[in-house]
């Protein structure tokens, strides 16, 4: 499904496999972080995540989730599931308002650099006993853009933990480089359409446990998936897709780039509009 003429959510693998991308990563160069300490920066560039950050009051993500319930109860009624609200930041202002919100993008400019694109958002929403797993993946398996440098913010809306189907990483697999895949069959119950097998091969998983208004910030290159919410609680985060400015983006991807920090060439990244719909 698109949610723009100009690209997919998700492009063909054929598609992926003519571009010419740079797939390896990236270490974080700043040495005076404003909002990350100097520690947190070099954990980053270590193990390819940060987790626990605090973003949002309990009162604001309060109000957040109560409009995302209404949210999530029309794209429902649209016979839409719930991990469909892909590339909102196009469509509703409110979840624009926190793809570039100060405080988030902060923490991405540590890590990033001061010129910064917001370019993805996409709620992740586990009901409860759903029955869905996201499989070990990478992140920049799925997408046009070169060099790979982006991170994703992933914020909770609801608390997230092991016994909801919190996302769990692999600390360190960024450093291994694009790892071999195979598509995912349909009878693996896969939110995604990506397996990378044999992940003991690269040591122990660990559990983002997050209280809703935290935030974790993971390198698109990190291995990391989630497992089946079989809880009586739904397990709903936001993610906030974050690149420099320096990064390309191909089959028209450039069309959901904001810049929410410093500048960037607009022939590149010429700036989506602001949504005046809630």
């Amino acid at each position: 499904m698109n949610t723009n003429n100009q690209f997919k959510i998700v492009p063909d693998n054929d598609e992926l496999a003519s571009l010419d991308r740079e797939l390896r990563f990236f270490p974080s160069t700043t040495r005076e972080p404003r909002r990350l300490t100097t520690d947190e920066v070099e954990r980053f560039n270590r193990e390819g995540y940060l987790t626990g950050l605090p973003v949002f009051t309990d009162a604001e993500i309060v109000e957040h989730r109560a409009y995302f319930d209404d949210l999530l109860a029309r794209t429902l009624a649209e016979g839409k599931d719930s991990y469909s609200i892909s590339s909102a930041h196009l469509r509703h202002r409110r979840v624009w308002q926190i793809l570039t919100e100060p405080r988030i993008v902060d923490y991405v400019a540590d890590l990033l650099g001061p010129n910064v694109v917001g370019w993805g958002s996409h709620y992740f929403c586990k009901m409860p006993r759903d029955g869905k797993a996201v499989s070990w993946h990478q992140d920049a398996s799925y997408w046009p853009l070169t060099p790979s440098k982006t991170v994703t913010v992933w914020l909770a809306i609801d608390d997230a933990d092991r016994e909801n189907g919190c996302m769990r990483v692999i600390p360190g697999t960024h450093l291994h480089g694009h790892l071999e895949y195979r598509e995912s069959d349909t009878v693996e119950n896969n939110v995604l359409n990506q397996t990378i097998d044999q992940i003991e091969r690269f040591g122990e998983a660990a559990d983002i446990v997050l209280r809703s208004g935290q935030i974790s910030i993971h390198s698109d290159l990190l291995l990391h998936g989630s497992e089946a919410n079989n809880s009586d609680r739904r397990r709903c985060g936001l993610t906030l897709r974050y690149c420099p400015a320096d990064v390309a983006a191909h089959l028209g991807w450039n069309a959901k780039g904001v810049v929410v920090a410093g500048e960037a060439d607009r022939s590149q990244w010429p700036g989506a509009a602001e949504p005046t719909t809630e």
